[in-house]
């Protein structure tokens, strides 16, 4: 994906001269259009070439000129080859674009624990796509490579990955609404990497290695503003100093706002196959694992996703052998854990601070700005969402949904927020059947059976036999469980005694007579005292 962000920047939004050949001209009509993107120094410092060759023209990211161009310095060092591509216009207004990877690159980062080396190899790295001026994106592109190799080394660990073949597509459309829709979809084949946590000091040496013979990762975006990105690009491109910025902030705040929301809709998922994680334990398993993640874009009632499963989960014999014997059969096979928020206002906040901030003032937003778009942020009722989730085994389900609520309007840690949790159990009976037996030759698993049976005892049972929990939480401390009040409300503090000692709030209502530690002015009558005995040393 860097590497088309990199092509994408390239060639910006710059437009093929229609009826003139490849040439000089039209290279430099070229270079016009992508200086709008990366400045003229960029051409002018060897950064970027653009020359006719052939059919298209030849677009050079020299990276090692890239390096010349900043003040020398020892903290980053790196050897790429140049990137090249060709770009071929087309007589629809769009360009054909293709490259071939480069297949060796090595950096070097100076840190405070000292140097990182960091080598890449790709093999046979390939790219192509079909780039549209108008939509400042691909319409379509594909990428493939034979393999890759990769190791890093610092004072304290080292790493080895690689993996095997590799493809990637994408397309992108006009979306209905503005923007710019994508998907994109790749798989790996024998991903593998070993990380060796090896610290001299405190003589740990910890090998883990991970390993898929395939896994994917797709992508999709509705309504990705990608020409107003581009556009901010170009403003700070125009606009480097700091003065010219000030000067124009009203254009940047329109450009901006033409950003907003950034995109509709994203989402995107990773899912490996056969997973293998290898400790010192021993090699931990499942036969997939998926992460995702899903967000919207700046709007009035954003919602974010986050999820993670886990199916076929295995154990080493040796890290088995470390659990109470009664409680293996009890672990998961499989998880799928979901989590969220819902009416996140994030665009009332984005067009408040956009028209706000002034950025000829010191600070730029007033003081108090910050606290009074949390509070109206709060003021919409932002919540935390628990999507339905799934722990289970051989024998039990557990399942649970619910939603945490703030109802109030500004951040108060003295405030409980509102919380709303069930859960549904299948085979519930099988754990405690599970639990007694093992009490009988383990007297730990006594307190867990006796647990378990009080938990039964809030339980409904449900027309199919599962059991379940309704709780809710409240903002005043009550605690219900399917309802009925298992926790009554918090006593009412009054606020002006909050963190306020017995002792304080005695001193605030008259001086205790008896607690009265106030010795008497020098000459005054002095009640006779018992003799006390000498300091110990």
């Amino acid at each position: 994906m860097r590497r088309i962000l990199t092509t994408v920047s390239a060639l910006a939004i710059c437009t093929p001269a229609f009826g003139q050949g490849i040439d000089s001209q039209g290279a430099a009509q070229v270079q016009k259009d992508i200086s709008r993107y990366f400045g003229s120094q960029a051409f002018e410092k060897g950064v970027i070439k653009v020359e006719p060759k052939g059919d298209a023209y030849q677009l050079t990211i020299d990276f090692k000129a890239l390096v010349n161009a900043f003040p020398k310095q020892d903290f980053v060092k790196f050897d790429v080859p140049a990137y090249v591509l060709a770009v071929k216009p087309r007589t629809d207004g769009s360009w054909d674009v293709s490259s071939v990877l480069p297949a060796k690159g090595t950096f070097e980062v100076k840190t405070p624990e000292g140097q990182q080396n960091t080598e890449i190899e790709i093999k046979d790295g390939k790219f192509s796509g079909l780039y549209d001026p108008a939509l400042a994106a691909f319409t379509a592109v594909t990428s493939s490579m034979a393999g890759m190799t990769m190791t890093s080394k610092d004072p304290k660990s080292n790493v080895q990955a690689s993996a095997g073949a590799t493809t990637m597509t994408g397309t992108g459309a006009k979306a209905a609404d503005g923007g710019v829709d994508f998907t994109m979809s790749q798989t790996v084949a024998d991903f593998s990497e070993t990380v060796t946590i090896d610290d001299p000091e405190s003589g740990m040496r910890v090998p883990l290695t991970f390993h898929s013979p395939s896994f994917a990762v797709d992508a999709t975006a509705k309504g990705l503003r990608s020409r107003a990105i581009l556009d901010l690009v170009a403003f700070g491109v125009a606009n480097q100093e700091e003065a010219k910025v000030k000067a124009n902030q009203a254009e940047l705040k329109t450009l901006l706002l033409a950003a907003l929301p950034v995109w509709q809709r994203f989402d995107g998922a990773y899912n490996f196959r056969d997973f293998k994680v290898g400790t010192p334990l021993g090699e931990f398993g499942m036969t997939e694992m998926v992460a995702k993640f899903g967000a919207d874009g700046v709007s009035q009632n954003g919602k974010l996703s986050y999820g993670l499963k886990a199916s076929g989960l295995t154990v080493p014999a040796i890290a088995a052998q470390m659990l109470p014997a009664w409680s293996v059969s009890l672990l998961p096979t499989d998880i799928e854990l979901n989590f969220g928020g819902s009416n996140l206002d994030l665009d009332t906040m984005a067009r408040k601070a956009i028209d706000t901030f002034d950025l000829t003032k010191e600070p730029p937003l007033p003081e108090d700005f910050g606290d009074k778009i949390g509070a109206e942020f709060l003021a919409k009722s932002p919540k935390v969402l628990i999507e339905p989730s799934i722990i289970k085994n051989k024998d039990t389900e557990i399942a649970f949904n619910g939603e945490v609520r703030f109802p109030f309007d500004k951040p108060d840690p003295t405030k409980k927020p509102d919380m709303d949790l069930t859960i549904t159990v299948s085979g519930y009976d099988k754990i405690v059947e599970k639990l007694q037996e093992a009490a009988k030759t383990t007297p730990d698993a006594s307190n867990a059976v006796a647990a378990a049976l009080a938990m039964k005892g809030f339980a409904k049972t449900l027309p199919d036999g599962r059991i379940e929990w309704a709780l809710n939480a409240k903002p005043d401390g009550t605690v219900v469980v399917n309802g009925v009040t298992v926790k009554a409300a918090d006593p009412v503090v009054d606020p002006s005694q909050e963190g306020v000692t017995d002792d304080e709030a005695i001193q605030e209502e008259g001086t205790d007579p008896a607690q009265d530690t106030t010795e008497p002015s020098e000459g005054a009558d002095q009640p006779e005292q018992a003799p006390q005995q000498p300091a110990q040393q």
